[in-house]
């Protein structure tokens, strides 16, 4: 960046730009150079990206002191050191906050905005007690505070004390019964609790008070689809895509809704139907089987996903061309994945085509089939950890509760006529080179490259055990037997309170009663294992 000769009282907005620009590829060092020329506390946004600079390059003073200065011109706004966190957690920097935090705490002990970031920081970093006990403190400086009361009533909901989180909001709402933040947030805490109806109710009232929040009516549709309400749920999903991340296409490609009837909107005769990878790969998985019957209708269906899906996605019966990577092609509609069930939702198809809808490669499966012990007793796959997403907050935290070390599945090294076979990949792999004593733990993952080799290799497998992955979505779409062992606020595409699933007929839920508790989980796996491993036994003596 270019260093002004003399320094400018007012900056330009394209230096500003382009500085901030700077700071979030990480360039910290050489965009403070660039604001050398600026001094000190003559413009408030060079102030801000100085401070969130001088922090980042560990010059956690100087940052602070600017931080406050900041902080006590704007007394009723977020705290400036928002930004900083906004820069810090997408390049997983979590732990360079918090002494930024501290030190400002130090100088302004008083500000209970700063109380609030240094809480939700340690929830995000698994320090749940830590992060409670500075909401707490935030609540104490300002009692009547909205933000601090929910952010508060949340950390104690991922603590598991939801009684507790909810009468905290329920008591909020007695002094601003209209606050659609707090309203939300009961239904989101209702909501994984399974009291479908009752979240719903608080939903509504907040979108009665906010209808175009897009986080509440994202929030609201995930209520309906967990509640099995789907077409209206999908209806409601659409509000993702005012959100960022979603899709970059104009929403005036959006692929119309079909129905039974045979008006000009559902002629998809020859019209080329671009469908796009969106959030994770399980969702491209599970909306892989209305490629089909969008195929019979006349469409001509491109799919768009990652390298990883490319040759799986091939096999998909009713996919007309598939592109890994590249530019955007022509087109008539858009669709992304997550869009299609809504699409075929007034449908006769509104569950797709029937499972399995995936296949496997025959070559590959014959190749991968040396892998896996034939010595008659029962093979498991085992998964036990999803993608961390460190880079994000939501997805993120949420892997905390899905995830599990393969330590917890120590109890199943003690049952008899077991193969126990890794199919983890990904950060939580690490785990398969110190398995829990006792436990034998085959490893073929370094033969499987992508999700068209896991396929293959699923297919020499009697059941795959796994907390909630693409890898179910996977065996689910192959017919194979899954065991998921499910969180307790558990997605809503698992509905509430029932151990199967409409998606996938060969999968049982295993699920937690409490949250974060596994032993009884893995009390019910050993159980059911158990029971399968004697039945391959007979099966396997009555053949001989």
């Amino acid at each position: 960046m270019t260093v002004h000769a003399q320094a400018p009282t007012s900056p330009d907005q394209t230096f500003l730009r382009r500085a901030w620009a700077e700071a979030k590829l990480g360039h910290y060092s050489a965009t403070l150079q660039a604001l050398a020329p600026y001094q000190p506390n003559n413009n408030d946004q060079i102030d801000l990206l100085r401070a969130t600079c001088l922090a980042a390059t560990g010059r956690i003073k100087e940052a602070a002191s600017l931080f406050c200065a900041l902080a006590s011109k704007a007394l009723t706004e977020q705290h400036p050191l928002h930004m900083l966190a906004d820069l810090l957690i997408p390049q997983e920097r979590r732990h360079d906050l918090l002494p930024v935090c501290r030190a400002a705490l130090k100088l302004t002990p008083q500000d209970a905005r700063l109380y609030d970031l240094l809480g939700d920081i340690l929830l995000q970093l698994g320090q749940y007690d830590a992060g409670i006990e500075n909401l707490r403190h935030s609540v104490t400086l300002r009692p009547d505070n909205s933000t601090s009361l929910n952010l508060l009533a949340m950390a104690l909901y991922e603590r598991g004390k939801s009684d507790e989180a909810l009468a905290l909001l329920n008591n909020t709402l007695t002094t601003t019964p209209d606050h659609a933040g707090t309203l939300s947030n009961i239904g989101c805490i209702l909501s994984g609790l399974g009291r479908l109806q009752e979240a719903l109710t608080f939903y509504n009232k907040a979108i009665h008070l906010y209808p175009d929040h897009a986080q509440i009516r994202l929030n609201h549709s995930i209520a309906l689809l967990k509640a099995g309400r789907y077409a209206q749920g999908w209806r409601e999903h659409e509000w993702r895509l005012q959100l960022p991340g979603h899709t970059s296409l104009p929403p005036t490609t959006l692929m119309p809704t079909l129905s039974h009837s045979t008006g000009p909107q559902a002629n998809l005769h020859g019209k080329r139907i671009l469908i796009t990878q969106e959030e994770g790969l399980g969702d491209t998985l599970m909306y892989l089987r209305y490629i089909e019957p969008l195929a019979q209708r006349g469409a001509i269906t491109h799919l768009w996903v990652p390298q990883t899906l490319g040759a799986l996605c091939r096999r998909v019966r009713g996919a007309a061309f598939v592109q890994v990577g590249g530019s955007v092609p022509e087109f008539d509609w858009h669709c992304p994945f997550i869009s299609l069930p809504r699409v075929f939702s007034a449908t006769s198809y509104g569950m797709g085509a029937a499972v399995p809808y995936l296949k496997a490669s025959a070559r590959k499966v014959k190749a991968f089939a040396k892998l896996v012990p034939q010595n008659g007793k029962l093979n498991v796959g085992l998964v036990w950890g999803g993608a961390p997403r460190p880079n994000t907050v939501g997805p993120h935290m949420t892997d905390r509760k899905r995830s599990m070390p393969l330590a917890t599945l120590a109890p199943l090294a003690k049952l008899a006529g077991l193969n126990l076979i890794s199919l983890q990949k990904g950060p939580y792999a690490h785990d398969s080179a110190t398995p829990p004593a006792g436990m034998t733990l085959l490893d073929p993952t370094p033969h499987l490259h992508t999700l068209d080799d896991t396929a293959a290799l699923l297919m020499s497998i009697d059941v795959l055990v796994s907390v909630d992955t693409s890898c179910v979505h996977l065996a689910g779409g192959l017919g194979r037997p899954v065991i998921l062992l499910d969180r307790f606020d558990n997605c809503w595409r698992w509905l509430h309170g029932t151990p199967n699933s409409p998606w996938y007929p060969t999968l049982r839920i295993i699920r937690q009663t409490e949250p974060r508790q596994w032993g009884p989980v893995i009390a019910q796996l050993c159980q059911a294992l158990t029971a399968m491993a004697h039945h391959k036994k007979d099966r396997t003596h009555a053949a001989n």
